[in-house]
């Protein structure tokens, strides 16, 4: 579909670039003022045009692209993450498949995964941010409009998955994840995400 659609601009563009060079004509400006358009005036254009045709095809990005990462975290009834570290390019494409694997109902021992931003890793900050999901049972204790989540997963029951898509930050440094269930972070159901240039 692609290689259909530009053949076709790259055809109209060459016959609208023909007709122009090869029909230098008058343009109207201003009453009784005439100005002739030559060859050398529309180079600039058709350079612009094949620019713009060479864009669209190659596409924006000229560097290649990281391969998306893929990734499986279990949690289970002993509050721990069995994967705590992982790395990532910038701007990289995550797929995290967060699993329940303990047999603790959920309302008493739920587990998430939500990655926070790097600005967290502070004590205070992080102290604050967890005592708020705390709070937020209605919302699976992700604290709605929270600035500081980059992404997260739904709370899950036991033998519950979840997907989680979502691109690394371009900023390199260490992004905090953790299972923000009250008490399930000072337990160790957390881990870190390290973006390396």
């Amino acid at each position: 579909m692609k290689a259909k659609l530009t053949t076709k601009i790259a055809q109209h563009f060459a016959s609208l670039a023909e007709f122009v060079v090869s029909n230098t004509r008058q343009l109207t400006r201003k009453p009784k003022t005439i100005m002739k358009t030559t060859s050398a005036q529309l180079i600039p254009v058709i350079a612009l045009g094949c620019s713009a045709l060479l864009y669209f095809i190659t596409g924006c990005s000229s560097a290649p692209q990281t391969p998306p990462k893929e990734l499986t975290i279990q949690a289970d009834d002993k509050m721990r993450y069995d994967v705590t570290a992982f790395d990532a390019s910038p701007g990289q494409k995550i797929s995290v498949t967060i699993k329940n694997i303990g047999t603790t109902p959920k309302f008493s021992m739920g587990h998430n995964f939500v990655l926070l931003d790097r600005i967290i890793n502070t004590g205070n900050i992080q102290s604050a941010f967890l005592d708020k999901a705390s709070t937020e049972a209605s919302h699976e204790y992700v604290p709605q409009g929270a600035k500081e989540v980059l992404a997260h997963s739904k709370l899950l029951g036991p033998g519950e998955s979840d997907v989680v898509t979502f691109n690394a930050p371009y900023v390199p440094g260490e992004y905090l994840y953790v299972c923000s269930f009250p008490g399930h972070y000072s337990q160790g159901t957390r881990g870190v995400m390290t973006v390396k240039q």
